[in-house]
């Protein structure tokens, strides 16, 4: 048996940097493009071009750093809004007044949106408002006075950037609780499948020896008594064990990090087997067996547990229905599905007693037989009248067969 450990990351935030990216060359190339189409309107171009030049190399040496939240640390992101505030300042001193009264763009233009929206994605809305803030403030006084097509492009980038930061919050706040109920499931099916092998082992073997010294008496009696204390403890352990906390990537771009250990079992086959096989054994004075007459063929990782599942039931069917009592074995090979019935003439399960078992820590039935068939994709439906025996109805599906590792 040997154990992998399997990380799944889940992650929303980091397509966002990647379009940031995009964005961050895209608008200095636009900035660039509005420049050139207005040279006419510089009274000294000199400046914006310079402004220009270091705008360019800092676009594209700075890519790495806007890939991912650890790249895209505090001082960068203070040095990039600090370019983009000098640049708002600067075009009143390289544009003529024509173009600062008509409103015409500032030397970053819409660049300056893609520093903000690197504080909304780094630190979430409060980091977007704070980054927000200066903007606004610079393009006023570039302005010289609160014009309404300056006070709406302010706004825009105001509001903009504080609702992709509360949109990245509240992605962050998704991903940590998918990731729990992910690491909840895979830990439920592996509690169930240890749960399921303990059941049909060890606990069985530990009520019988209470039982048996019980009648035996003396020293047997005290054995018996603790192994009954084992018995209630293992129960208690297998139907409540705690499940780990979920971790989160020291990298919060990459999410929330799932660790689940998966147990591989080695199969010295993992082709079909004859179903029939493995049921035949449980043949005996008092259970009938009945078959099909052709082979019928699942994957053996899905007839060895519907097997399982069997054992299970005709168990059940020793303890609580008397030493005395028949069983039944039918195998259905149906179109789509395997039909593994077994019916017992035993006195029946009174009404809520399954739940009661279950309550007390007896999860045969919920784990040995319904969870076996769970994992397997088929179904169990149990029918039982008292006085008139019990039936256990087992259904595969052909298509779904194989039971994967957990």
């Amino acid at each position: 048996m040997a154990k992998q450990v399997r990380v799944v990351r889940m992650s929303v935030e980091q397509p966002l940097w990647r379009a940031l990216s995009g964005y961050r060359v895209l608008t200095m190339l636009y900035a660039i493009g509005l420049f050139a189409s207005a040279y006419d309107e510089f009274d000294r171009p000199g400046i914006a071009i310079a402004f220009y030049v270091v705008l360019f190399v800092w676009t594209l040496a700075t890519l790495p750093r806007v890939q991912s939240a650890v790249a895209c640390t505090k001082r960068f992101l203070a040095v990039d809004l600090a370019i983009a505030l000098t640049g708002i300042v600067l075009t009143p001193l390289a544009a003529d007044d024509h173009h600062i009264s008509s409103g015409g763009p500032t030397l970053p233009s819409i660049w300056t949106a893609g520093s903000v929206l690197a504080f909304a994605i780094k630190g979430g809305w409060r980091w977007a408002a704070f980054a927000s803030t200066p903007v606004a403030v610079a393009n006023l006084i570039e302005r010289g006075s609160p014009a309404r097509d300056t006070v709406h492009n302010v706004v825009l980038v105001w509001v903009a950037s504080i609702a992709i930061g509360y949109v990245v919050e509240v992605a962050r706040a998704s991903e940590r609780t998918l990731a729990r109920a992910l690491e909840i499931e895979a830990t439920t099916r592996e509690r169930e499948r240890l749960a399921r092998d303990i059941h049909d082992g060890v606990l069985q073997v530990l009520a019988m020896v209470q039982r048996r010294g019980a009648v035996l008496g003396g020293e047997a009696s005290e054995l018996g008594r603790m192994a009954g204390e084992q018995e209630i403890a293992l129960r208690t352990l297998v139907s409540g064990a705690l499940v780990p906390v979920s971790r989160v990537s020291l990298d919060a771009a990459e999410g929330a990090v799932v660790r689940a250990v998966e147990v591989e079992v080695e199969e010295p086959d993992d082709g079909p087997v004859d179903l029939r096989g493995l049921l035949a054994p449980y043949a005996a004075a008092k259970v009938s067996f009945a078959e099909p007459g052709a082979p019928v063929p699942l994957p053996a990782p899905a007839a060895k547990e519907l097997a399982a599942a069997v054992g299970a039931a005709l168990d059940n069917v020793r303890r609580h229905a008397g030493e005395d009592a028949r069983a039944w074995i039918l195998v259905e090979d149906e179109t789509r599905e395997v039909v593994v019935t077994v019916r017992d003439d035993g006195p029946g399960i009174p009404e809520g007693r399954l739940a009661q078992a279950e309550g007390e820590g007896r999860l045969g039935v919920a784990l040995s037989i319904r969870g076996r068939l769970r994992d397997l994709g088929g179904s169990a439906e149990l029918v039982s009248i008292p006085g008139q025996g019990t039936e256990v109805e087992l259904k595969v599906p052909k298509a779904r067969g194989k039971a994967g590792t957990r």
